[in-house]
């Protein structure tokens, strides 16, 4: 990915743990640098396809502005939200927030810190079998649209299945869907449990009936294993009902452990039946 990159912008604000800092105001020193495809630009001397980096610079100054907040910490936050969100050609932005002036009674250059934000790419599979299951699966999808931080990209058809795991149930409406989040996968999952909860999931029998069933099965080509979720999602290479419906939308993405595509995996529990 190219790069565009603004140094060591000198910006006045109210940031500070301290009343003096809020009340006083320091210099802070931001530096940005954005993953964007420049190719096009290059191509074409349209700056509509690149970042207009002096109206950026104007821009950030307001923003990092508007407010007053006791850590750098969020300050930075807020410049990667606004960038993500305002300048669509921008997949990524790492900020280098410097403050010179900090007040710790010793000498120093500058205290810091640096963040890393992006847009990354995610593959969840739903799944319903109580009630009006096409509904659930709709409603869910619809949920999830109504946060800032997640972008759906593409859904799958509403599929059919007969359970798995579990077989003394009523048949299953699955579909799948690509989004775009520049949320962890912790904060993804938490989400996608609030939702859960929301439209009334119980988890009584493992594999069991369900109103929603929402599954993280790739997130970027992260492998994460802890108490609270485990990335890729396991045993999805063994389910049919995950597999068709991803592959409408993703066939040739490459799970990161087998290394094996979407299609693929796909047409072999198809030939194992």
């Amino acid at each position: 990915m190219d790069k565009l990159y603004l140094k060591d912008v000198e910006i006045f604000a109210n940031h500070g743990v301290f009343q003096e800092e809020k009340n006083l105001g320091q210099k802070f020193i931001l530096s940005l640098e954005l993953d964007v495809d420049l190719r096009e630009a290059a191509v074409t001397g349209d700056l509509n396809k690149s970042v207009h980096y002096g109206e950026l610079c104007h821009n950030i100054e307001r923003e990092f502005q508007k407010e007053s907040y006791d850590l750098i910490e969020t300050a930075a936050e807020k410049i990667a939200e606004y960038i993500l969100y305002n300048y669509n050609l921008v997949n990524g932005v790492k900020i280098l927030l410097k403050k010179p002036w900090a007040p710790i009674g010793r000498h120093l250059d500058t205290a810091a810190i640096e963040i890393y934000r992006k847009w990354h790419k995610c593959y969840i599979a739903l799944g319903s079998n109580i009630g009006d299951k096409e509904y659930n699966i709709k409603t869910a999808i619809e949920k999830l649209k109504e946060f800032k931080e997640i972008k759906v990209k593409k859904i799958s058809n509403i599929i059919e299945t007969e359970p798995w795991g579990y077989e003394n149930q009523d048949s299953f409406k699955n579909a799948a869907i690509e989004i775009e989040t520049f949320l962890n996968p912790k904060e993804l999952m938490s989400i996608l449990l609030d939702i859960e909860k929301d439209m009334k999931r119980e988890r009584v029998i493992r594999w069991g009936p369900r109103t929603i069933d929402l599954d993280i099965i790739f997130f970027d080509d992260y492998i994460t294993s802890d108490d609270y979720i485990t990335i890729p999602h396991p045993r999805m290479e063994e389910r049919e009902f995950v597999l068709g419906p991803l592959n409408e939308i993703a066939p040739n993405f490459i799970h990161p452990l087998s290394k094996k595509r979407v299609f693929k995996m796909l047409e072999e529990i198809k030939k194992n039946k």
